[in-house]
């Protein structure tokens, strides 16, 4: 989740360091890595798959699977970036989609993007970056994404403005909550959910046949407490923040039961894995003391083990 001026600042970065010798933009990128013997199958049924039209028998050859999403999906800041993706997506081959494509066989072909909304599975992200839903087809069988978290600016935007308040208090306190109280709130509840019901509605007519899966978002923040030296937010608004993230989690899996998509949850298995947490422990990048250049954002680890997750409530072997 990604502000599009930070992520150019960060684009500009990796291009000038990591990748000055990138080839040419192609076409979304489709690997074939082998074949496949499992489609989302009867463990779907349960209370993360709302409404699955996968059945439990097996598929023949390559499972066709499309990945879509933010920078969550993305993995922006994991190294190496994906050289076939354009330079402001910061898209990284260790992301989710990368990984479950190894472990399962399938052909991917992934168009992740670094500050992804909703909007821009309809339209143009950036110039030459096609809108996402293009990449599937009626023949596509598995459809994964993370999406959500920067529609409206509500929640990267509160992480940042939580920030800022939390420094100018040293800590202290709840300034966050204090001057925004339920707005960040109402807003994913009335915007973002809508907006996520109309994006998977449209993602089932244009892969008619595919498995549509949703992750929510591993956990940044503890339940209490916090860690200022690591993420400057104060230690009321530690609560607050998590609520918000709660709130838009929620919102993801209520999107997903009311369009017979499959929900991913990641409460549980994120828990104390949030940036508070020691390297090797933690799956997402804190803010100070960080290992990736895109902070607040999964690390190799948190990628491997969202795919991890992704691949046991599909049945994908």
């Amino acid at each position: 989740m990604l502000r599009r001026t930070a992520l150019s600042a960060c684009s500009a970065l990796l291009a000038a360091v990591l990748v000055p010798a990138l080839p040419s933009q192609a076409a979304p990128r489709d690997t074939s890595t082998g074949t496949v013997a499992a489609t989302a199958g009867s463990k779907a049924a349960g209370s993360e798959a709302a409404g699955s039209k996968a059945a439990g028998s097996k598929a023949v050859g390559p499972l066709r699977y499309v990945a879509l999403g933010d920078s969550y999906s993305a993995a922006s800041g994991v190294l190496p970036p994906d050289p076939t993706a354009p330079l402001q997506c910061l898209r990284s081959t260790r992301n989710y989609p990368h990984v479950i494509a190894a472990r399962t066989g399938a052909r991917l072909t992934d168009v992740t993007c670094g500050a992804a909304e909703t909007g821009d599975f309809f339209s143009e992200q950036y110039p030459g970056v096609a809108p996402q839903l293009d990449a599937l087809r009626k023949r596509t069988k598995l459809v994964t994404m993370t999406i959500g978290g920067n529609d409206n600016n509500t929640f990267i935007g509160a992480i940042l403005s939580c920030g800022v308040a939390g420094l100018s208090t040293l800590g202290k306190g709840s300034p966050c909550k204090d001057q925004y109280g339920q707005s960040f709130e109402r807003a994913v509840r009335q915007v973002t959910y809508p907006a996520l019901v109309k994006t998977l509605r449209a993602v089932h007519r244009r892969a008619p046949r595919a498995t549509v899966a949703i992750l929510g978002y591993p956990w940044i923040l503890p339940p209490k407490g916090g860690c200022f030296g690591k993420m400057p937010v104060a230690r009321g608004d530690v609560p607050y923040l998590r609520s918000l993230q709660a709130t838009l989690n929620n919102a993801v899996r209520r999107a997903a039961k009311a369009t017979r998509s499959i929900y991913v949850n990641l409460n549980r298995v994120s828990e104390g894995h949030d940036a508070c947490q020691p390297v090797g422990v933690r799956w997402v990048e804190p803010v100070l003391g960080t290992t990736n250049p895109v902070v607040v954002h999964p690390n190799a680890l948190g990628e491997r083990k969202m795919a991890a997750r992704t691949i046991k409530v599909l049945d994908l072997g």
